[in-house]
């Protein structure tokens, strides 16, 4: 059975709708190869004055389009009326659910794999070229004023490429680079969580319309426990997680059971509001019974179910 999960993410002045079409999930947990498509919607432009030449890449991000990375790791653009593609930006290594749009639609921020433990995020035109090196890292996120750009550093689980002990969880951080200045904001993981040995990995980054705070939602500690959705704000925030000022914890509430279910991850809607995805239930043996995707305030409070499963 395929499960596919629905991101949306505001990014003004552009909306994306990203949509990951996973392989099956063991016992409702992470794991297999994805897909992601990104679909924007930006401004739009005037057309090229020399339609003999072909479209320019202004023209080609001024219109609604549909920016996909394949199962078999090819970033594509592909036309929304149709599906079918329409351009190859990056012919392999890309990773999935690790695609972010500039506003106006006219680059591309991905992450790309190696058979290696190298994973490095580049961008591209949405008309083509030469992929630009960034930095070592995955999850890239553009903020919605385009100023700057978010992601996750952090070495593959459970693999070779990882240390072990202190050196381990000190290897996770948060990065905000300013695209103006070049210059990062890292934020690590806490003292007291580095000191516990067990790394907290990032699974998921979406800013807030404000472009100052991110939906940071982190993957399981351990046996499927520690899934959880923190509101980092990025101008006083020192680490990612609690506890610090900046960050905040974003509660599971209303039915069913909070002393079981937990937010598997969630992103920014243009409202304020967090487009999350609610689990039941963790532990030992690793089991999810059932999946709900919810409407909910920056306190958790439900507003509405989108869907169930």
């Amino acid at each position: 059975m395929w499960r596919m999960r629905l991101k949306i993410i505001a990014a003004a002045p552009l909306a994306a709708l990203v949509v990951a079409l996973g392989a099956p999930l063991l016992a409702g947990c992470g794991g297999g190869s994805t897909s992601t498509v990104i679909v924007t919607a930006p401004p739009s432009a005037p057309a090229s004055s020399s339609p003999a030449a072909g479209p320019s890449a202004s023209s080609q991000a001024a219109r609604p389009a549909i920016v996909a990375v394949t199962t078999a790791g090819a970033l594509v653009v592909l036309d929304p009326s149709t599906g079918t593609a329409i351009r190859t930006l990056v012919a392999g290594g890309v990773l999935g659910d690790e695609v972010s749009v500039s506003p106006g639609g006219a680059t591309v921020y991905f992450a790309q794999g190696s058979a290696a433990c190298d994973r490095q995020i580049e961008s591209i035109s949405i008309g083509g070229g030469t992929p630009t090196p960034i930095a070592p890292g995955v999850l890239p996120a553009i903020s919605p004023d385009g100023s700057r750009l978010a992601f996750a550093q952090e070495p593959l689980l459970p693999s070779a490429c990882a240390s072990t002990g202190p050196a381990l969880t000190k290897s996770f951080k948060l990065v905000i680079r300013s695209l103006h200045s070049g210059t990062d904001r890292v934020l690590p993981m806490p003292p007291t969580a580095q000191q516990s040995g067990l790394p907290v990995p990032i699974s998921h980054l979406s800013w807030a319309s404000d472009s100052t705070r991110l939906a940071v939602s982190v993957a399981a500690v351990q046996d499927n426990e520690g899934w959880g959705l923190y509101l980092v704000d990025t101008a006083t925030a020192r680490y990612y997680l609690p506890p610090g000022a900046g960050v905040t914890f974003v509660p599971v509430t209303g039915q069913p059971d909070t002393r079981r279910s937990y937010l598997r991850e969630g992103v920014f809607l243009p409202n304020g509001n967090l487009f999350i995805s609610r689990a039941c239930c963790g532990g030992i043996p690793v089991r999810s019974t059932s999946r709900l995707m919810w409407e909910v305030g920056a306190d958790g409070v439900f507003v509405h179910q989108v869907a169930i499963g």
